[in-house]
This record gives structure tokens, sequence and C-alpha cells, in this order.
């Protein structure tokens, strides 16, 4: 599978995937949803306190605000699940991890292709992906997702990347487990990166180049903005922290709520996804990150031949 950008299913958040013969459109809105209005909310308040830095805490903070996401004044939200099946599960990997993951699939057909999403680096599987994931499975499509290790619901240290290539196989492991069972095994799939989950989709298809049938990137991590990257002298000195200090939350970085989103609304819902990652990058993370945009920089002519 080669990634020509010609040839790449499009994707609109709103419509998902809009299927003419063969070809994949892009579908646009027709009607926003007026603007969101939060209210100051003493339960978030309350929950913003507590520490989230293992998979228990962030657990028991999804639990006590899933009512309260789920009913945000956002259109991400107000898709109806009516014809949707929809189950969450965790199970161990082979590294012996925990992995959160949850799934949308039509009620009353079989999936006419399975979608496996990869999160970004500030998200979860479980909060602006849910109305996305909504639309596609009442379109059609068979919805997998998860929660790499270190982030939402998933063991491991929140936000600590101690190997990208370690993320990307467990990411890799879970979704080859779904696509092997039989009712699936026969169908196209794709997968569906935002952003980080771009740079992870790239890697699985360079591991993988004709295992997927496509891919949709949104906002790949290619390359991290120069105005992201610390000065030369101090990301050397940075790099050299890693091996020594490497859970440690040191490197400088812009609010990542406003660098991610465009959308005002959009961007005034996150303090509601609280278990997502917000806080400085683990220098263990913030290098691998900026290896692995230099590694799929280079490669960039194999993804598109």
């Amino acid at each position: 599978m080669a990634l020509r950008s010609a040839k790449l299913p499009l994707f609109s958040p709103l419509h998902g995937f809009v299927d003419k013969g063969r070809r994949f459109v892009w579908q646009r809105s027709r009607s926003m949803a007026p603007a969101a209005k939060l209210d100051n909310n003493e339960e978030l308040r309350r929950l913003k306190d507590v520490n989230i830095d293992e998979a228990s805490g962030r657990r028991h903070v999804r639990d006590s605000l899933k009512d309260i996401q789920l009913n945000l004044d956002h259109i991400l939200f107000k898709t109806p699940e009516n014809g949707i099946k929809t189950k969450e599960s965790y199970e161990v990997n082979s590294r012996g991890i925990e992995i959160f993951s949850k799934s949308w699939l039509p009620e009353a057909s079989t999936p006419r292709a399975l979608v496996c999403f990869c999160h970004g680096y500030g998200d979860t599987c479980t909060f602006f992906f849910e109305g996305i994931a909504r639309r596609l499975a009442l379109s059609g499509y068979g919805v997998f997702a998860m929660d790499y290790p270190g982030f939402g619901l998933s063991e491991g240290l929140h936000g600590y990347i101690p190997s990208f290539d370690l993320l990307v196989q467990d990411v890799l492991e879970h979704y080859s487990n779904i696509k092997e069972k039989p009712e699936f095994s026969s169908l196209p799939s794709f997968l569906f990166g935002q952003s980080m989950g771009g740079a992870v989709s790239l890697k699985i298809h360079l591991k993988q180049p004709n295992a997927w049938t496509g891919a949709v990137l949104v906002a790949p991590m290619c390359k991290i903005a120069d105005d992201l990257v610390p000065p030369p002298v101090l990301k050397q000195i940075l790099i050299g922290l890693a091996s020594v200090l490497p859970k440690h939350k040191l490197v400088p970085q812009k609010d990542l709520a406003e660098a991610a989103f465009r959308d005002i609304r959009k961007r005034e819902m996150t303090p509601y996804n609280v278990i997502c990652y917000s806080g400085k990058p683990r220098l263990r993370s913030a290098v691998e990150m900026l290896r692995t945009t230099q590694e799929i920089e280079k490669q960039l002519q194999k993804l598109t031949q």
C-alpha cells in the first residue's frame, strides 16, 4: 500500500467516509451546532486535583466524568448511539500491559470495512473521537480504537513513551488481532491516524506495507514544528538528560489545546477530557517523538511511491 495522497480515502470529522463507487470523497457539513457554553462544574474542579499519573487514577476520573462528557453541547457528542453496538475492553498484551480499547459496530449489518484509530499525543480514544466513531459506525463501518500504554485508560506512567517503536508494536499487535478474527479477516481495513497517531500509522505502514487497504492521516506528526523545538544547544542538553532522568518533565512547551485545535469551541471542551496528557513532555517522550519524526522525514519518499 503506497500512501499516495491522491488515492487516500478522505475523511470529514462530521460526516466520516462517503463512498461513491470505489472512490471515497469528502462530504461537507451543511450545518454547525450552536456555540457551546460550559458551566463552571464543581465535580470537574475536584477531579482535576486527582493524581492521574497511573491508570487507576485516570480510570476513576473517567468513570466520574463519563456521563458529563457524553452530554456536552458539541456536535461531536450529539450523534445518536441508536443502531450502534459499542464495547469497552481491557486486555493484557504480550508485554504484560493492560490496554484499554473500544469498538463501535453497526448493529444491523456486517461492517463494510474496518477503521482502526490511532490517537494524538494530547488525546485519548474516548473523547473527541467518540462522535466521529459513531458517525462512521452509522455509515456502516466497524470502528476500533485503543489508548496507548501511558495514555488514556491504558496502564503505564501518564504521557511516558520509553520507546516509540514499542508503542507502535503494541498498536500493531492490537489491531492485527482484530483483523485476524474470522468475522473481519476478509474486510478492507484502514488506519486513521491523528497528529502523533499519524506518525504511528506511518510507522505501521513501513512495517506492513501491504497489510492495509489505505490510511487516513489528519495533521500527521511528520515533523515537530520549528517553534515547538528547543534551541539546538538546549536540545542536546535535553537528549543527554533523557538518559538519566527519562520520566522528568523538563521540556518547555506551548499550550497543547491552543496548538491542537483551531475550533475555539472544541478548544473550550478540552478541560473535560481530564485524562488526556496536558503536562510538559517527559524527557524520554520528547526525545522519542523527535527521533521518530526525523526517521519518518527521511523515509517520506517510500511512503508516497
